[in-house]
């Protein structure tokens, strides 16, 4: 794909144009997205263009583009944590990209069979791009580094690159996509001009879903009433429907034990949320209750309309937005942004969700 078949987003996708048109390419750019808004699926249109090449650059097997994104040892890859780099799950990463370029961070460490694991982009890696960039092009032309995450990167390696893009070979770029740039070293995105992917509105997400994926309208519509503007989410919302029951279930439970005062109850989900099987699973479901807040601020706000609630779920809601005050939701969702930093750093899941609940309760 060419960035005039992307869908959405068209103002960064104009910038990404005229860059092209007018040869003014800078040598580092940090593409900012929630996770599942399609900044991979703008990227590859992007080199398409620059390397005037959509078949390589889609099927990502062009010779002069290299990937780089965050691992770690499990069921598909074994080996030791200072060896492992990218190259060792491209076939996994390629794969996935030209099936879904939308693709949540959760199904890209799924794909690799890493599910639950601590993953970084290591000192070996940065040595290992090092060694490329500097390498004269295959084709002739242009060199790429695509980062996905590079949040993920320790310092050791972020410090080693560091000179790199600042003044990078001649025709050499650095694509970085990141859904956290606050936790990107600032000494690296600094050094990167910045492009905001935003999130898609419902028309557009059932747009990109019918065209694109070939899903039926009815469907791709409910999906998008769900989906938070990622297009990631929407789509898995379609292809794991049990998951979300599942969230929703916890959720409701949850919020039903707060609003009656029992706490024995609410802690028993806390427990039920710490026996999740991986911390991908628990930081997804910290996001999907953190939307669900968020309809339901919006209904007590009065603003139903633009809370994408699907039908079936419209009296429950409301329900729930009636039982609680309107600091409720925002004091809770702050809580959930906390949860999901203390997974990442692997603290105790019993304490952390027994904590997170008492927390809740507690803003009632």
């Amino acid at each position: 794909m060419r960035l005039d078949g992307i869908i959405g987003n068209r103002e960064a996708v104009t910038a990404l144009s005229g860059m092209v048109r007018e040869g003014r390419i800078p040598h580092a750019m940090m593409i900012y997205e929630n996770d599942g808004c399609g900044a991979m699926a703008i990227v590859l249109a992007f080199l398409s263009e620059v390397f005037s090449d959509e078949h390589k650059v889609s099927g990502l097997i062009h010779p002069d583009v290299h990937y780089v994104y965050p691992v770690a040892s499990g069921s598909k890859v074994t080996e030791k944590v200072q060896n492992l780099r990218a190259e060792l799950f491209l076939k996994y990463w390629r794969d996935l990209m030209k099936e879904n370029p939308y693709a949540l961070e959760s199904e890209v460490n799924e794909a690799f069979g890493i599910e639950g694991k601590q993953t970084v982009i290591n000192n070996a890696e940065a040595k290992e791009i090092l060694e490329t960039i500097y390498l004269t092009p295959v084709e002739g032309g242009w060199k790429a580094v695509v980062v996905y995450l590079p949040e993920k990167m320790n310092a050791t390696a972020a410090n080693r690159l560091l000179k790199a893009i600042e003044e990078p070979p001649e025709k050499t770029l650095f694509l970085m996509v990141t859904h956290a740039p606050e936790k990107v070293m600032q000494t690296i995105s600094s050094r990167c001009q910045a492009l905001r992917i935003l999130p898609y509105p419902k028309e557009e997400i059932t747009l990109i879903l019918t065209s694109v994926f070939g899903k039926e309208p009815s469907e791709a519509a409910a999906a998008a009433q769900v989906s938070g503007g990622s297009v990631g989410a929407a789509i898995h919302f379609l292809s794991d429907s049990e998951d979300h029951q599942m969230q929703m279930e916890i959720f409701t439970n949850l919020m039903n034990a707060i609003a009656s005062r029992d706490l024995a109850a609410a802690l028993s989900c806390g427990d039920m949320l710490s026996e999740l099987g991986s911390r991908e699973k628990q930081k997804a479901f910290c996001k999907f209750a953190g939307e669900c807040l968020r309809k339901i601020f919006l209904i007590q706000q009065d603003l139903p309309g633009i809370a994408g609630i699907p039908d079936d779920e419209v009296e429950l809601f409301s329900s729930l937005a009636g039982k609680f005050k309107k600091s409720f939701p925002r004091q809770a969702a702050s809580s959930l942004d906390r949860a999901q930093m203390l997974i990442d750093r692997n603290v105790s899941q019993k304490i952390l969700f027994c904590e997170l609940v008492t927390r809740l309760y507690s803003f009632y």
